[in-house]
């Protein structure tokens, strides 16, 4: 007998969740409280008939082989393209290549000695493959012994800082390990937008017989009282949303842990005390549509200079053409904030009067009049704060309800947050609820 599953969050885990379970004639419904599919990842058209493009900046790794084989699997491998565009750091007003043994010998704002050091510190952490072995240590002490406090000062303390505030030299060494040891040189992106994706997903779980319900946003999962109603095959949980309640014999929420404890009120106190991991920033993207490139080839630029209220420049269209876009550049302001931040509930009148100013530090050329458009969006929960403690705080995916599931980034530990990583997540839930009970999660 076939299982009746609901996924809360229609993102890259849920819609991908759910596609595989379809596929394999599973009932399955979406609730997505968004308007779109995608979730956090979901984009908007650049003009009412134009590409999408991501509200939060993104892009693929060579090692993101996951997403890869899904996005080929939906037939939408012959839209992939893949460059190495510059990533640089901004340093004393000056932008450096830092993302290759070359670049990080001539990093001019380090002396020579300093530079080798960095250099062994990152190819250490390139190659090295057993992160278990580093928890317990913070990234910032492992730096600062084996590649000198030089070069933490100067390569990683701003922007620690930029993205963890005041839990900087706290950030666990694994965290450190994953960007490094997985991340390469060579960008992929999905032209037209990686929206195609989720809008092929979505279409994907219809077609198998699934149902995806957009701006839905769930109120509540209760265990049914009723044990006749279970039974009679109705379903041991209730999802509650504004049209009313269904009953499913799985719920698989994919929200952070703290919005699903929030809805689900009968997971046990000691449960959701130990694992109400309440250490995450909100993300906020200004989006710029230019008339002119405000970098000349620069894509990536984080900001490792203080005064900013941005921490990285992402020059979208040097990354894929402007052509693909109108003729506009589009540039990312970005910056991860606690989420009682005002910029996380600013107007986008009020963020362009914050950020504006500082671009023509990047550019002195700059003035107001380039900009033709522009976009805000701000995210809750969007980074977790991995500190030393994090792995202990990571929730099982089976929790004491029985058949409520958590499946979110927060345990994709010592990854980061990333596309890659729900679909990685997804596919290995997926395979473990097909293979039935008893087979573990």
């Amino acid at each position: 007998m076939t299982a009746r599953t609901a996924i809360l969050g229609g993102g890259a885990l849920g819609l991908t969740l759910a596609y595989r379970l379809a596929r394999a004639g599973e009932p399955v419904v979406v609730y997505e409280a968004g308007p779109d599919p995608g979730g956090l990842a979901a984009g908007f058209r650049v003009g009412p008939d134009g590409p999408w493009l991501e509200k939060f900046y993104h892009h693929l790794f060579g090692t993101d082989h996951a997403i890869v084989a899904l996005i080929r699997e939906l037939g939408l491998g012959d839209k992939l393209s893949w460059t190495t565009p510059s990533t640089s750091h901004l340093v004393g007003g000056k932008s450096y290549r830092l993302d290759g043994v070359v670049p990080a010998i001539t990093f001019a704002p380090l002396p020579v000695p300093d530079r080798l050091r960095l250099l062994g510190g990152l190819g250490f952490l390139k190659v090295w493959p057993f992160p278990e072995r580093l928890e317990g240590r913070t990234a910032t002490a492992w730096i600062k012994r084996w590649m000198g406090a030089r070069a933490y000062g100067v390569a990683f303390e701003p922007l620690f800082a930029g993205k963890f505030g005041p839990y900087a030299d706290q950030v666990a060494l694994p965290w450190i390990w994953s960007r490094i040891h997985s991340r390469t040189a060579r960008l992929g992106y999905l032209r037209g937008g990686f929206q195609q994706l989720y809008e092929s997903l979505a279409a994907a779980v219809k077609a198998h017989g699934g149902t995806v319900r957009l701006g839905t946003p769930v109120r509540e999962v209760r265990q049914v009282d009723d044990a006749s109603t279970v039974q009679d095959g109705g379903g041991r949980l209730r999802v509650t949303t504004a049209a009313g309640n269904e009953t499913y014999d799985r719920v698989v929420s994919t929200l952070a842990p703290r919005l699903t404890y929030a809805l689900a009120p009968d997971l046990p106190a000691d449960f959701t005390q130990r694992y109400d991991w309440s250490l995450a920033y909100g993300a906020f993207c200004l989006i710029l549509a230019l008339d002119r490139p405000l970098m000349s080839e620069v894509y990536w630029l984080s900001v490792a200079d203080p005064g900013y209220p941005f921490g990285v420049v992402v020059e979208h269209t040097n990354f894929q053409p402007a052509a693909e876009y109108g003729g506009r550049h589009l540039v990312y302001l970005g910056k991860y904030l606690p989420m009682d931040h005002p910029l996380m509930r600013a107007t986008k009148a009020e963020a362009l009067a914050e950020m504006l100013p500082h671009l023509a530090r990047i550019n002195p050329d700059f003035t107001p009049d380039w900009v033709t458009d522009s976009w805000s969006f701000a995210a809750p929960y969007a980074q977790p704060i991995v500190t030393t403690d994090y792995r202990a705080r990571i929730p099982p995916r089976e929790t004491p309800v029985p058949g409520l599931y958590l499946a979110n980034m927060f345990q994709v530990y010592p990854q980061d947050r990333g596309q890659n990583y729900s679909v990685v997540l997804a596919n290995q839930l997926a395979a473990r609820l097909l293979a039935g009970p008893g087979a573990g999660v």
